[in-house]
């Protein structure tokens, strides 16, 4: 954790002194603090820790509602046995609204993350990078209904590592809807995804995993908010995950 608040630190110092537009410097540098913990990791459909849990620390930079931010994070096994896969995420991005009030608004995030598993030998291809293209689709379907594609592209950091041939793509079509229950303070979130594995970590060209999901928000304090989520994953492609997954994920945000 300490290097991650070093970092975050770097980056604030530098962006301040860089000489954003007054308009810029009038809004609110948004730093925001997340703790997760997800009883099973599945890393684009694959069982990143095997069947053990996952706890996931992020400080996100949002610079001054400019679009522009960048996500620093730590992910680490709750159980021994995978030091060289604990890693360290460094993901500046970018997202914004396109058309916006129009029936085809498009929500887009575009981001490209540094993953450094520090626990694993240089020759081993322990960095890497990965691309990440997300665009929603809010007024398309009738109100309630999130329509979303995601893909993702990654690939060792270096030309020269071993494991180049794992390189590949995930291309992710995903629908969610807002249900509005009174027992709730917040919608509860139905979701469901559908996955296309173009071949990222040597698996098979091919449609590899469906999930369906629910979670919902409750706020503890003006700026705390709380969110479990459960998920079944039902898995088409052995060489992505060979069972089916039922998971919890429980996520708490802090905004400074």
């Amino acid at each position: 954790m300490k290097k991650v608040f070093m970092l975050a630190a770097a980056v604030m110092l530098f962006c301040t002194s860089v000489g954003f537009s007054e308009e810029l410097q009038e809004k609110k540098l948004g730093v925001t603090f997340s703790l997760d913990y997800h009883s099973q990791w599945l890393s684009k459909g694959a069982p990143a820790y095997k069947k053990q849990g996952a706890v996931f620390e992020t400080l996100d930079l949002d610079f001054w509602q400019s679009g522009f931010g960048v996500k620093v994070t730590h992910r680490s096994a709750t159980s021994s046995g995978f030091v060289d896969k604990q890693r360290f995420d460094y993901r500046p991005y970018y997202k914004g609204k396109a058309f916006v009030g129009e029936r085809y608004q498009i929500d887009y995030d575009i981001s490209v993350g540094y993953e450094n598993y520090y626990g694993m030998s240089r020759k081993k291809a322990n960095t890497t990078w990965e691309w990440i293209y997300s665009f929603g689709f809010p007024n398309i379907l009738p109100k309630g209904f999130k329509p979303k594609y995601i893909a993702h592209y990654e690939s060792p950091a270096f030309s020269g590592e071993r494991y180049r041939y794992v390189a590949g793509w995930v291309h992710r079509f995903l629908l969610g809807y807002d249900l509005e229950v009174p027992q709730l303070s917040a919608p509860l979130t139905l979701s469901s995804e559908i996955a296309y594995s173009g071949g990222l970590g040597g698996a098979n060209h091919d449609w590899s995993y469906a999930t369906l999901g629910a979670s919902t928000s409750f706020k503890l304090g003006e700026n705390v908010t709380f969110t479990p989520g459960i998920y079944y994953q039902m898995s088409m492609e052995d060489s992505v995950c060979d069972r089916d997954v039922m998971y919890t994920i429980l996520s708490l945000k802090y905004k400074f």
